[in-house]
This record gives structure tokens, sequence and C-alpha cells, in this order.
């Protein structure tokens, strides 16, 4: 998002942070009227439009969004709908986009009330590289012809039971309404999300061996000094790498590994 969206999308997400401040608000009741708002702002072009329209006030289409809404969501969720409206996007699909983190980050919201953060960033991580590395289950969810009912019914045999209820529906969610997104996108942007919860950045961390737990607190202090910020980390263990350990922070990568040691020396002989 750029100028005007993002402004519109901050100001949204301290709206949701002030609300849910309240232990009153069913934060997984908001997440699931959010989606369906994102629901029909896909479907909808044109309302889509019109809730937008730079044209109108924003308390014009604020009043719209409200009477559009009517009994069909809580006072919480069109609260914040009729706020994002009043604001300015740049683009009418950045409104359906912000609506949708905010869906995302209301059901983060509920794990992190219940103390379940760090279960629900560890599972989607854990799942994502489930789904990179089987090929069959990662083309029965993206399946363009299979029903939704059958992707959510495969998932919940999965993760029901298994997994935080938080996750999975995360992951259904997903699954069921992509928008334009790979599966491993959605969800990396997702783990993305979490972690923002906490103001702390994610690293990836891939070793030949588990890290053990001083190795993993070592590492972890090191890197929020680096960057000065908490970290997360993400294990990964890849018998591959041979030794030493990769870490990817965003679009930055520490590589340590003998792996790619190995790979440099080839690459300088080969010069």
């Amino acid at each position: 998002m750029n100028g005007a969206s993002r402004e519109a999308l901050a100001s949204a997400r301290e709206r949701l942070n002030a609300l849910t401040d309240s232990s009153s608000v069913d934060a997984a009741k908001l997440a699931e009227e959010l989606a369906a708002v994102t629901a029909l702002l896909d479907r909808e072009v044109s309302l889509r439009r019109v809730l937008t329209d730079p044209a109108q006030t924003g308390e014009a289409r604020a009043e719209l969004a409200r009477r559009l809404l009517g009994n069909q969501v809580g006072e919480p969720t069109a609260d914040l709908v009729a706020g994002m409206v009043r604001s300015r996007w740049s683009r009418s699909r950045d409104l359906a986009d912000g609506v949708e983190e905010l869906a995302y980050s209301a059901d983060l919201i509920a794990a992190q009330r219940a103390g379940q953060l760090d279960d629900v960033e560890d599972e989607l991580f854990r799942f994502g590289r489930i789904v990179t590395s089987t090929s069959e289950l990662r083309s029965a969810l993206t399946d363009q012809n299979a029903q939704g009912s059958a992707k959510a019914a495969l998932l919940h045999s999965l993760l029901g039971g298994r997994a935080n209820p938080v996750t999975e529906r995360l992951v259904t969610r997903l699954v069921g309404a992509p928008r334009g997104r790979s599966l491993e996108a959605g969800l990396d942007a997702l783990s993305k999300l979490a972690a923002s919860r906490r103001g702390r950045m994610i690293a990836v961390v891939t070793s030949a061996v588990p890290l053990s737990d001083v190795q993993r607190q070592r590492l972890g202090a090191s890197l929020a000094k680096v960057y000065g910020r908490q970290i997360h980390l993400n294990l990964d263990v890849d018998p591959e790498v041979l030794g030493g350990i990769q870490v990817r922070i965003g679009e930055e990568v520490i590589n340590g590994t003998i792996a790619d040691r190995l790979d440099e020396a080839a690459r300088r002989m080969a010069g």
C-alpha cells in the first residue's frame, strides 16, 4: 500500500487495538465478521468503489457502510468498518485488503489474550514447511475446482485437536479465500503479522541438526543485539546444509553453513 492507504490502514490498526483492549469485545467474533465484510467487498466491486469514492465525504461513506451492514454484524465491527471508509484510500482494493488484515489480526489478538500467540506462530511456520514439502497436500489445498467445504474438512482432519483453534481458523480462511496469493505467501504473511503483535521480527533459522536450548537463546540474544528488536526464531532442520546455520530475516540472509562455504569455494575455483 502507498500514500493515503498506508495512513488509513495505520489508523485502522490503532482503532482495532483500542477496541480490543476491552475484554468485553469478542475478538474471535470480530475476526469472523470482518472476514465476511472482506468477502462482501471482494464480490461487490462497485460497492468497494462507492465506499472509497473521494467525491463523497468521509461521513457520507461511513453512514452508507453502517446502513449496508445493518444488523448483519455487531456494533464493534460496524464501528471499525465505518472508521475505515471514513478514511481515504489510494485504491478501492486497498480497503478490502485492510479489512482482511484486521480480520486476521483480531484472531491473533484472541490468541494473545489466551497466552497462546507463540504457539500459533510456531504452528503457522511448521504448517508452511509441511505444505512446502508435501506436493500432494499443497495441490489439494490450492485446487481451484475443489469445494471449499472439502478443503476445510481436510484441514480439520490435519489440524483439529492437534493445533490451536486460532491456527486452524487462520489457515482455513486463507485456503478458502487466497485472494490471489500463493498458499506459501499467505502463510508467511500470517507469520509476520503474528510476530508484529509483539513488536518483534522473525528469523528463519536452518541448521543440519536441531539447535539446543542454549544455542537458541544465544542466537536469539545475538540477533536481538544486532537488529535492536526482539527476534522470534522459526527453526528448520535440513541435513543438506551439512553444518553451521543459515539465518533469514526478511530479505537478508546470513549464511554460515558448510554447504554454502563449499559452493563458494567451487565458484572461486571455477573462476
